[in-house]
């Protein structure tokens, strides 16, 4: 398999480009895999999804997808999943709903780094067992991208399933592992899945864990994550969404005094961070207007129970990393 983009190979940017890769890509996977399964982790991201609609138009029912809800999804995100792979391309879909077994690990952990191996690791044991009730898998899928391979060794050890166990042999199929994110969205869109879930900003695979700052409690989780709907969906009105690369809200674990209903009222702060890169390794703050600003702050006081305060991160990176832990 190729670890290295030809030079003669054209960007896609067109979706008559899209179109003859899917063509060429959809005849691969069918000499690679003949009548054989393939498994797939679907996370709903960008790279997973397009690798899914792709292994559904070359042998349908042949490709098993996994979905895991960790519970630390964003609002509608799981939901999504199901609508569209499930009922719309009528899949192969199995979808676990794990919130319980990682929050239950995830309670009283503080430490960001214990976290995020709680999770991963966690994440590889329920796929671990779903794959090991399954018969006839013969193939791994992975939405392994050309900058995947170009920053590590090709595995995404913690983007898809790349740290499986090593008893499990699987053959990759790795369909999009020569393009770049924006060539991946160019082909998801010719393959009809939803603009929103082909645009989808980059989600951390420990999802809100990492942004539901310090030990997570599920009534702080749960604010978070009614705080970040109400955030994406007002970005989306004022169309801020196309223009920012990643716009997210943080909340820490602690309080501060409030008024609400002429009475005393402890909550936590939203936490907003809005940010533009070309490469991740440099962030700058977009500005974002007062009116919208005000809007928002005001949806997020009223609407969230929990919490009484909105504040906007203006750290560019660096000094600062993009997600907060």
């Amino acid at each position: 398999m190729l670890d290295k983009r030809p030079d003669s190979m054209e960007r896609i940017t067109t979706k008559a480009l899209a179109d003859a890769f899917i063509e060429e890509q959809v005849a691969a996977i069918r000499a690679q895999v003949g009548d054989k399964k393939v498994l797939l982790a679907l996370s709903g991201g960008v790279d997973s999804s397009v690798v899914a609609a792709l292994l559904i138009k070359a042998i349908g029912k042949q490709l098993v997808c996994v979905h895991v809800n960790h519970g630390l999804m964003r609002k509608g995100e799981s939901e999504q999943v199901i609508e569209v792979f499930g009922k719309e391309l009528d899949a192969n879909l199995i979808y676990i709903d794990a919130t319980d077994r990682f929050l239950d690990l995830l309670k009283d952990v503080a430490e960001p780094e214990k976290k995020r191996k709680i999770i991963g690791g966690e994440f590889i044991k329920v796929f671990d067992e779903e794959a090991s009730k399954l018969e006839g898998i013969s193939f791994l899928a992975q939405g392994t991208i050309y900058p995947d391979i170009l920053e590590s060794d090709g595995v995404k050890a913690h983007h898809n399933v790349g740290g499986l166990p090593e008893d499990m042999q699987f053959e990759l199929v790795e369909p999009v592992r020569l393009l770049y994110k924006d060539e991946v969205r160019v082909v998801g869109e010719a393959l009809g899945l939803p603009h929103g879930m082909v645009y989808r900003q980059p989600f951390p695979g420990p999802g809100l864990g990492v942004r539901c700052l310090g030990a997570i409690t599920r009534d702080r989780l749960h604010a978070l994550r009614e705080a970040d709907a109400i955030l994406r969906e007002e970005f989306d009105k004022c169309g801020l969404a196309e223009k920012v690369w990643q716009y997210f809200i943080a909340v820490p674990d602690f309080k501060s005094v409030g008024v609400r209903n002429d009475k005393r009222y402890e909550g936590w702060p939203a936490i907003i961070r809005a940010v533009n890169t070309s490469d991740a390794m440099t962030a700058t703050i977009e500005e974002i207007p007062y009116a919208v600003l005000h809007k928002i702050t005001d949806r997020i006081t009223r609407e969230v129970e929990g919490i009484n305060r909105v504040l906007l991160d203006l750290t560019p990176k660096p000094v600062g990393t993009i997600e907060w832990e």
